[in-house]
């Protein structure tokens, strides 16, 4: 219970500080024609929006468009894994009735596509690996429990150093050998600091079950997070697609380039993954689609007519115009930064979407969004007065089917982490083999010298 005397420090407190961050506010802002007076490439883009060249890789590509005479042409959006259309994986996983994440783990890694019985040593040796260390669950997740997933992942994986028995190892094989260990463990480190929160913070039942070295990643994730570990084929083949698409972006995504830039100092494997983390919790990364179903349950809510395309064409209308929702101006999972006529993941979480909701009942719901990716385009081109169409993305489908999987909101960026920690150990260790420089880029100081004054003859 608070005292009077605490009320008073608190009062104190919040006032001074409050005086600090005006203080702080005051002196950051910096003149934004300063940044075209130095052609300074803010967030590391180009005048025409593409990204900075900073690197070269061999691991992804994200195909949105083409460069001629110094234009951007739209093409047909295509993921690419070592030169391997993702398209193509995931058909051949659906054809071969595997699940596919795994291969991509291997793929990704070693650069090369595995035969079967490669693949099922690999897969395997990942199953092997899912257990945490001896008293790891106790002492590191359930003895300090967090309400945010992502920073509980991310402890998880610095706390991971100390029980490794050569951390600091910079040799490829040591470092080979933790990125294995981590991608095998992310999604058991996501599930238990999933339990640990529903027992500290949300006052429910606890369920710790052990991981089975047999099952996929997919399958062992939401065999974690339920209390029966029941679920159905459809539900592990849906989960293991999203792994799939989420599981490596190109070197220029954020998370993937702090690995890059983080490994680049020489490092330990676990504070450049630990630093991914971080980046990736990000709103303006990887928790997209948590808005996408906020905006969702605002116009389930303001709609009576789920199927009414005028009235969902309105509503679309005053969120463009930032009248509705968060008054931001943006319809959430539509555009993205190099995808421009498809976003091939969202193509093919679609199809995939489409069928899960059929087993689950949620037809209706399904047809909500597929009237939202139609129309929204249209929509922002009308209000921005624009010609350029976007297309929608990844995240306007992926919330929609993890709500359908009954995975928890706030699951949905640590599940992203699960999936993405594949790229990011292919992106570390391309760093460590093909690197050797630590990332230095230039900043331009535009504040002016000044004379100092001694704190004698300082005065407000």
């Amino acid at each position: 219970m608070r005292t009077g005397e605490n009320m008073i420090e608190e009062f104190f407190e919040l006032s001074f500080l409050k005086k600090l961050s005006e203080l702080a506010q005051h002196n950051d802002p910096i003149d934004p024609a300063l940044y075209t007076k130095y052609n300074v490439k803010r967030g590391l883009r180009n005048e025409n929006g593409t990204g900075v060249l900073v690197g070269l890789t061999r691991i992804g590509d994200v195909v949105g468009y083409e460069i001629h005479d110094d234009r951007r042409v739209a093409v047909p959006g295509k993921l690419i894994y070592r030169g391997y259309d993702v398209a193509d994986i995931v058909r051949d996983a659906e054809q071969s009735d595997q699940f596919g994440y795994e291969q991509c783990v291997y793929l990704l890694l070693f650069g090369e596509l595995p035969d079967q019985e490669q693949l099922d040593e690999f897969t395997q040796f990942l199953g092997m690996r899912r257990t945490l260390p001896p008293n790891f669950t106790e002492d590191m997740i359930m003895k300090a429990p967090s309400n945010n997933i992502m920073n509980k992942l991310a402890r998880g994986v610095l706390a991971s150093y100390s029980y490794d028995p050569n951390p600091e190892g910079r040799e490829v094989s040591n470092i080979l050998r933790q990125c294995v260990e981590l991608v095998s463990r992310f999604s058991t480190l996501a599930a238990y600091a999933y339990q640990a929160k529903r027992r500290y913070y949300d006052g429910e039942s606890m369920y710790i079950h052990n991981p089975v070295s047999t099952l996929s990643t997919a399958e062992n994730f939401l065999r974690l997070i339920r209390p029966d570990m029941k679920y159905t084929r459809l539900e592990a083949e849906t989960l293991d697609l999203a792994l799939i698409l989420h599981a490596e972006h190109g070197g220029g995504n954020n998370s993937s380039m702090t690995v890059h830039v983080v490994s680049s100092t020489d490092t330990d494997t676990y504070s450049a993954i630990a630093a991914a983390v971080g980046s990736l919790k990000g709103h303006r990364h990887g928790g997209a689609n948590i808005r996408v179903m906020e905006m969702m349950d605002n116009i389930k809510a303001t709609l009576s007519d789920w199927s009414d395309e005028q009235g969902i064409r309105n509503y679309l209308r005053t969120l463009a115009r930032g009248e509705a929702f968060d008054r931001t101006g943006l319809i959430y999972g539509i555009g993205h930064a190099v995808y421009t006529i498809s976003d091939p993941r969202c193509v093919l979480l679609r199809a995939k979407a489409e069928r899960l909701a059929e087993e689950k009942n949620c037809t209706d719901e399904f047809n909500l969004y597929r009237l939202v990716e139609d129309i929204a385009p249209e929509v922002l081109m009308e209000v921005h007065h624009t010609d350029r169409r976007l297309c929608a993305n990844v995240d306007l489908y992926s919330g929609f089917v993890y709500s359908m999987l009954n995975i928890p909101r706030e699951l949905y960026t640590p599940l992203f982490a699960v999936a993405r920690v594949a790229g990011w150990s292919a992106h570390r260790m391309e760093e460590i083999v093909a690197g050797g420089r630590i990332y230095r880029p230039a900043y331009k100081n535009v504040s002016e010298m000044r004379e100092y004054v001694p704190i004698a003859r300082r005065h407000r």
